[in-house]
């Protein structure tokens, strides 16, 4: 592809090649037997020509069209070696030769699309790349990266029960920007295996990528995820045995195939559960105070005092080392305070500067001398130092978190950064409730599928994320006032004594969901089966 003039070359160019072993497991997976007609799109320097040639099931009547950008690749390429196979080389961009392609013509599509993001295209190239999208009803932003192009026009060029190989980042899991692509395979795919890997593929990147192998189908649309250590663990192995599953939502995340098809089950029927709610049913989920400059608008108690802006802060919880159990008291603040933490937020009105003492306006003052007025958000309001939309929550919720999340009720009018999300409950809910709700294996089961994943393990969600986390009921939680206070208190003191959160689990599983709510002992391991494996794989991610 033709790139700008900035950033490495490689990396511009998408151009990081694929290993012989993985181009000969891809080959070996595929339903190569079967092909005729074959398309690698994005060929660089012939790896998977070469892998095709060596496959004794190939067919002796295969041509293969080979397609390459760059001239000194493609010329590499050419010089590999593919017995008897007829190749076709091409040098030009695939977009443009997707456009003068036949839809259908190609019965196996292989190869590794160049990973390159939507900015470092060319005007043409981003042209045809939203094209591509928007004939499919898919929508092209600033996100969208090459790859995703190359596997939709690919998908118009497969023959109905065609097969596409391609490898493509883990990203495709479960981003955002990678809904549209989620749905639309699950469209046009009838049946679809994710090769995943818990070490890393590529030698120079620490891109985790996964290996797509679909079979271009209408009907009943299915799913199954293969895991292994390395590439060479999939070499000589059938798969027939490991079951698909049947998508439940076309635009949901892909990382729920992680489980096992009986722990998916226990999944399916929970979605009906009249037990449980969205978590948007019983809250409003909004993201925390950004400040535009946590670091200048975050203070500790020294540096308050010495500006003199003790009355002009809100107590904060500023990150998950501030939150020591399921409530935030003023003695939590207090003991943050005393540890020399930046536990007060600089809540300032527009105007407010005129009415300041000498030293506060010195505070001020010197936080523009240094150019802390300058970034983005603070830049753009009618005066910087004023952060907008402060409202003090009910609960809190954290926005990244490690080992297991956090929902922390809010007893001392605290504010939150960016950091935490804000929850304001809807009439009517009990917030100690809501807790009880929320901390049991089929809250945490939801959680970690909702959420997404990112290197060092740590589990990122989003406010709309939150809001679909499946909780008790809390109007159906009709339990008496020792009950409630015994349960708080149980999950209280595993929180701040750092206990395994298992143990609060444990309590609120039996207590409430089996013995109170009705929920049988095999749905409560279930999801706890299912919390395990994905925050085991989140968690190992981080340790690569």
């Amino acid at each position: 592809m033709r790139l700008k003039e900035h950033n490495t070359n490689q990396k511009l160019r998408g151009a990081y090649y694929t290993p012989k072993n993985l181009a000969k497991v891809m080959v070996e997976i595929s339903n190569v037997g079967n092909a005729k007609s074959i398309l690698e799109p994005s060929c660089g320097d012939g790896v998977f020509i070469e892998a095709l040639g060596e496959c004794a099931c190939l067919r002796n009547d295969a041509h293969i069209d080979a397609v390459e950008i760059d001239e000194v690749a493609l010329r590499k390429a050419r010089g590999v070696q593919c017995g008897e196979i007829a190749v076709s080389y091409k040098q030009c961009d695939f977009f443009e030769f997707y456009e003068e392609a036949k839809p259908g013509s190609y019965d196996l599509v292989i190869g590794n699309p160049p990973y390159i993001r939507y900015q470092y295209l060319e005007p043409e190239q981003r042209t045809l790349l939203a094209d591509i999208l928007n004939r499919q009803g898919m929508r092209a932003n600033k996100l969208v990266n090459a790859w995703v192009g190359f596997m939709v026009a690919c998908t118009d060029l497969l023959s109905e029960g065609g097969t596409l190989s391609f490898v493509i980042p883990a990203e495709i899991l479960q981003v955002v920007y990678a809904e549209d692509l989620r749905r639309f395979l699950a469209r046009h795919y009838s049946n679809i295996t994710l090769f995943a890997f818990s070490k890393l593929v590529f030698d120079d990147i620490e891109q985790e990528i996964v290996v797509f192998v679909g079979e271009k189908g209408s009907g009943q649309s299915a799913i199954r995820v293969i895991e292994a250590d390395r590439v060479e663990d999939l070499a000589g192995r059938s798969f027939d045995e490991i079951e698909y599953q049947p998508f439940v939502a076309f635009d949901e995340k892909w990382t729920r195939y992680f489980i096992d098809a009986c722990d998916a089950r226990v999944l399916n029927a929970l979605y009906g559960d009249e037990r449980l709610v969205p978590f948007s049913d019983i809250a409003l989920i909004n993201v925390g105070v950004t400040t535009g400059n946590n670091s200048f608008f975050s203070l500790t108690d020294e540096t308050s005092a010495a500006y003199e802006l003790d009355d002009l802060t809100l107590p904060l919880i500023g990150r998950s080392s501030h939150a020591s159990g399921v409530f935030f008291t003023n003695e939590d603040w207090e003991q943050n305070r005393n540890q020399g933490k930046r536990a007060r937020l600089l809540a300032l009105e527009d105007g407010q500067y005129a009415n300041m003492t000498k030293a506060q306006r010195a505070y001020i003052d010197e936080g523009k001398e240094r150019g802390e007025n300058e970034g983005y958000k603070c830049s753009i309001r009618n005066n910087w130092y004023a952060i907008p939309s402060i409202w003090i929550p009910d609960a809190f919720f954290l926005r990244r978190n490690n080992l297991y999340p956090k929902f922390v009720l809010n007893r001392c009018s605290a504010i939150s950064t960016d950091t935490m999300h804000r929850i304001k409950f809807e009439s009517g809910i009990d917030p100690e409730l809501a807790i009880i709700a929320y901390y049991n294996s089929i809250a945490f089961a939801f959680t970690e599928l909702c959420g997404r994943s990112y290197g060092g393990g740590v589990l990122e969600i989003l406010p709309k994320e939150v809001g679909n986390i499946r909780v008790l009921n809390p109007k159906q939680l009709t339990i008496d006032e020792a009950l409630k206070s015994d349960a708080i208190s149980k999950v209280d003191d595993v929180i701040r004594s750092r206990k395994s959160i298992e143990l609060a689990l444990d309590y609120i599983d039996r207590t409430i969901l089996i013995d109170h709510m009705g929920f049988d002992e095999e749905t409560c391991k279930g999801c706890r089966r299912i919390w395990r494996t994905l925050q085991a794989r989140r968690l190992g991610r981080g340790l690569r």
